[in-house]
């Protein structure tokens, strides 16, 4: 799911309020909770985007469901349901933990392979990835055997596509053209 700019600046506002509160973490378990509720439950969904339930019934309910939160994350999300922008609260968390990483200079990086890459090789890429970056490398490694061999690196807006399903595509449209 992408965060909308209004996400991004309701997540920015956040985090500066957590920064400030010195709550920081806390907020941050809040809103990997909020993400894991939204996505394990399609009932959480409909509730948060359902125009029927009046502002203040979502408020309960939300209140009920996150009574346990920091106080900065009760008053947040009441605060964003009162506004009637419940229904963005997970692209809100999103972005949250996007700049929380961003602040503590963690960078995610992607590998999608065609098969389960060897650590030599793995480290190898890491090891170009992190002479062009500062910050620590959170790595995720995904398999896909349409890439018929090969790896993309997907990091940030920047992606390397070294993958022979890109290499046939390109070279199919040097020959059509």
């Amino acid at each position: 799911m992408k965060s909308s700019k209004v996400a991004i600046r309701y997540a920015q506002a956040l985090l500066e309020l957590a920064i400030e509160n010195n709550t920081l973490d806390s907020v941050s378990r809040d809103m990997t909770y909020l993400s894991t509720v939204n996505n394990e439950n399609r009932d959480f969904q409909l509730l948060l985007s359902s125009p029927i339930i009046k502002a203040d019934k979502k408020i309960a309910v939300l209140n009920e469901i996150f009574g346990t939160f920091e106080t900065v994350s009760t008053a947040f999300i009441a605060l964003i349901a009162k506004n009637g922008r419940e229904s963005i609260l997970p692209q809100i968390a999103e972005a949250f933990h996007e700049l929380v990483k961003e602040k503590k200079g963690i960078v995610s990086v992607s590998i999608v392979s065609a098969t389960a890459l060897d650590a030599g090789v793995k480290k190898q890429i890491l090891d170009k990835v992190q002479a062009t970056t500062t910050g620590t490398l959170e790595v995720t490694e995904e398999i896909d055997a349409s890439l018929i061999g090969g790896f993309i690196v997907k990091m940030g807006d920047t992606q390397i596509d070294a993958s022979v399903a890109s290499k046939l595509a390109q070279l199919k449209q040097r020959l059509t053209t």
